[in-house]
């Protein structure tokens, strides 16, 4: 039995792909206005809660300041990062990977073994007590997937122009418009820093194996 499904392989790196263009292109977009806000509108410095840095053009898609360049990359990646997420939500609760591998069981809900995967995931140790993944690994994908994915794609639409007439509920929900880009920013920092994190336990956990798998699928 293959240990990656053909669906999870392809939503991985397609999705991977994806990410990495929204969140440099997102960048080049934040350089056009680095101040934000909570509510529904906001311009003024004395009403931004906080204000970014200026991201340097290696960072940043293109490589140089351009807002329109940078807004169509960013709305040619949302579509196959949108309909990715919601094919592969489809495809694990019907081939039971959702079940069989990232529910988490009520044992699984125990101090003592959380803090435990939590000290082998410091020493650079893997335990998953007997099933696909362990503790932290099951619940830091379920927030990735569940959470955060879904909340970039609610606060992208909220924020884009001209979506709020054809859904207002969706900004009112998020809080408005400035809300929900503010949302949108922090959660895309909440997104790389997990696959920072996660890239980092790939290089430091037998690469070669694991990104080989990712690719062919490997064995159980």
């Amino acid at each position: 039995m293959k240990r990656h499904r053909f669906s999870t392989r392809l939503w991985h790196w397609i999705n991977a792909l994806c990410v990495v263009i929204l969140f440099m292109s997102g960048l080049n977009i934040s350089n056009a206005h680095r101040r934000l806000y909570w509510g529904d509108a906001g311009f003024d410095a004395s009403e931004a809660w906080t204000a970014v840095m200026r991201f340097p053009g290696w960072s940043t898609i293109p490589g140089y300041y351009d807002l329109a360049a940078a807004r169509a990359w960013h709305i040619l990646m949302s579509w196959p990062f949108m309909i990715g997420l919601v094919l592969f939500w489809v495809a694990i609760i019907f081939n039971g990977h959702l079940r069989r591998k990232l529910m988490i069981s009520r044992d699984e809900w125990n101090l003592e073994a959380i803090r435990d995967d939590i000290g082998n995931h410091l020493k650079l140790k893997s335990d998953n007590h007997g099933s696909a993944y362990n503790f932290l690994q099951k619940f830091s994908y379920l927030v990735v997937l569940a959470i955060l994915l879904p909340l970039m794609i609610a606060t992208g639409l909220a924020i884009s122009p001209g979506f709020e007439p054809a859904a207002p509920w969706l900004v009112e929900m998020l809080g408005g418009r400035q809300s929900a880009r503010s949302i949108h920013f922090i959660v895309a920092w909440g997104l790389f820093a997990f696959f920072a994190i996660h890239i980092a336990l790939v290089l430091l956990t037998g690469p070669l194996r694991q990104i080989r798998d990712m690719i062919t699928g490997g064995r159980t």
